[in-house]
């Protein structure tokens, strides 16, 4: 891909982070009291409202730290011209930028609030199986698709037993959208698979290490795992 092009893309992507936190709002800030006669506390849907329970006395825990727009922005330009550069005019670019910009978003709810919200997960959902159904086509390769099915269910059963073992602190949204992410990253291949599935619980072993060393947490101090998921997920589609 020629300089300009992965400068265009870089600006897509800053362009995404800037827009990234104004839609992430909707999906983290509790809706105003708005029924006539209702308490506040009875008009709000406490669905919406950030879940910490077992946080560590005054610790300072990721969720409601999400970056800023200059961060967003950044971080945007990096991941969405990763992807340019590493699948340069790959018909599945499109796709996964689009997935990107919508990660981004998820990303920010998550260290928000810890949640992924279903609309979120299931608009990445209908974007990689619409995107990956049109990419099989332009490029002559509808086997593929065979392999972005395999690689959604692998990852679909392997977070589903993490998520009931004892003690797991993994949640169902996390289930969801490592099955979601699944999709790209089976049509990627083998490798890229198994380094979306292993890299994401590597990321947030050693960040909550490091955050268990510092005392910025404690053992029970709940943390998200979509932006790891996420980050795991890029870094593995770089490779592919």
């Amino acid at each position: 891909m020629s300089t300009g092009l992965l400068a265009g893309v870089a600006l897509l992507g800053a362009l995404a982070g800037l827009a990234a936190p104004r839609v992430a709002r909707h999906f983290t800030a509790p809706p105003a009291p708005h029924v006539a006669g209702a308490t506040p506390n009875a008009a709000r849907d406490t669905r919406s409202t950030p879940r910490v329970v077992g946080a560590a006395p005054g610790a300072v825990r990721l969720a409601g730290a999400a970056p800023g727009a200059g961060w967003g922005a950044a971080a945007g330009a990096v991941v969405f011209a990763g992807l340019a550069a590493a699948l340069g005019a790959d018909p599945v670019l499109p796709v996964l930028l689009v997935l990107a910009a919508v990660g981004l978003v998820l990303a920010l709810v998550d260290l928000s609030c810890l949640r992924l919200p279903d609309p979120l997960v299931g608009a990445a959902a209908l974007v990689a199986a619409v995107g990956l159904t049109g990419a099989a086509a332009a490029s002559g390769s509808p086997g593929r698709l065979l392999g972005a099915v395999a690689g959604a269910a692998l990852c679909f059963v392997c977070h589903v037993v993490l998520a009931v073992l004892p003690g797991s602190r993994l949640g169902f949204g996390d289930v969801k959208l490592a099955a979601v992410l699944g999709l790209p990253l089976g049509w990627l291949g083998g490798s890229s698979l198994a380094l979306g599935l292993l890299l994401p619980h590597l990321l947030h072993g050693v960040l909550v290490l490091v955050l268990l060393v510092a005392g910025r947490v404690r053992r029970d101090t709940p943390l998200p795992l979509g932006p790891a998921l996420l980050t795991g997920a890029w870094l593995a589609a770089l490779t592919a």
